[in-house]
């Protein structure tokens, strides 16, 4: 039997890295054709301001160098030969290694998404809870209102909504960017860098919170008019001990699997909440990227926030093989 379980997880993993190498051919072919048809050149971005000052024989040798001349099937093949190498060439914009430019960006994105992400689950599941816990009361109907409000409104407007009234009218949060203006990386402290990610960090949080929130709802309510709730009501089991026993256990393997499933929202609710604010991350890159033409930044981009969403939903699928045990069981009898 052991032998038989080692296999179908040996064939589950390597379905795994099949399913996210398809996965990674196919955004790099999608996103290369979409660049590639941009309206944006890509020479003239790179040259900005000086435009008029450069001659059509430079530009020319500005294509070249970074073989821009060649035909975009050439150039396809030869970033993907790069890749394939692990070199992901070098930005247009920031004029140093792709990977050093995504590796700077992330680490403060990574920050930004982490706080937030734990916040969004933590209040999300919290709110689930109490909502589910009170049906048809108040509380309930406020925090239902309230999750949907949310998963209507954008990110960008609720973020210019907060920058608005708590850094422009109450002065408690400063008005954007990661550090404060004109001190150098190394003189800046922790505690500045927590003070500047607070309010993207809330803005995500609280868009967030919706979708986890309601789904623990629902299948708390799914749990608590079950049978076997019925039979431990008539155990003389109640309150917060019964919905602890029978309902958070039951509830919490989904609303896991949905938090780690979010991976591609909050990625793109932090591109958007980044614009806003200013914030040095690997969304605000992003866009600089597209908008200045920058095509080894943004398909590196793209690959590592492909890499990064489909880490995120292997841990929820990890995660789940862990905490039931039948789903385990289930993958060994295929």
């Amino acid at each position: 039997m052991a032998p038989k379980i080692k296999m179908n997880s040996a064939k589950y993993v390597a379905g795994k890295a099949l399913r996210m190498l398809t996965l990674l051919i196919a955004l790099c072919i999608v996103s290369f054709i979409l660049v590639k048809n941009s309206p944006i050149d890509p020479v003239q971005a790179y040259i900005g301001a000086d435009m008029m000052r450069v001659s059509e024989e430079q530009r020319e040798q500005i294509a070249e160098n970074w073989g821009l001349d060649k035909p975009p099937v050439e150039q396809f093949i030869s970033w993907a030969g790069a890749i394939v190498q692990g070199d992901f060439g070098t930005s247009m914009i920031y004029r140093v290694p792709v990977l050093t430019v995504i590796g700077n960006r992330f680490t403060a994105s990574l920050a930004l998404m982490g706080v937030a992400w734990l916040l969004s689950g933590i209040f999300g599941f919290l709110m689930g809870v109490i909502a589910g816990m009170n049906k048809g009361k108040l509380i309930d109907r406020a925090i239902k209102w309230y999750c949907l409000t949310l998963a209507a409104t954008p990110t960008f407007w609720l973020g210019l909504i907060l920058l608005m009234i708590f850094s422009v009218w109450l002065g408690w949060f400063p008005i954007g960017l990661g550090v404060p203006v004109g001190v150098l990386s190394e003189n800046v402290t922790l505690s500045e860098k927590i003070y500047h990610l607070i309010l993207p960090a809330l803005t995500l949080s609280i868009v967030g919170v919706a979708n986890i929130a309601l789904h623990t709802r629902q299948k708390l309510l799914d749990v608590l008019e079950s049978d076997y709730i019925l039979f431990a009501r008539a155990n003389g089991e109640s309150g917060l001990g019964l919905v602890w026993k029978h309902g958070v256990r039951n509830i919490m393997l989904p609303a896991v699997t949905l938090q780690f499933a979010s991976f591609s929202e909050l990625f793109g609710g932090s591109v958007l909440a980044e614009q806003v604010f200013s914030y040095p991350g690997l969304g605000q890159a992003t866009v600089q990227a597209g908008l200045r033409g920058d095509v080894p930044l943004l398909l590196g981009i793209v690959l590592i926030s492909a890499i990064f969403v489909f880490t995120g939903n292997l841990i929820g699928d990890i995660i789940c093989s862990i905490v039931d045990p039948r789903i385990k069981e289930g993958r060994a009898s295929v």
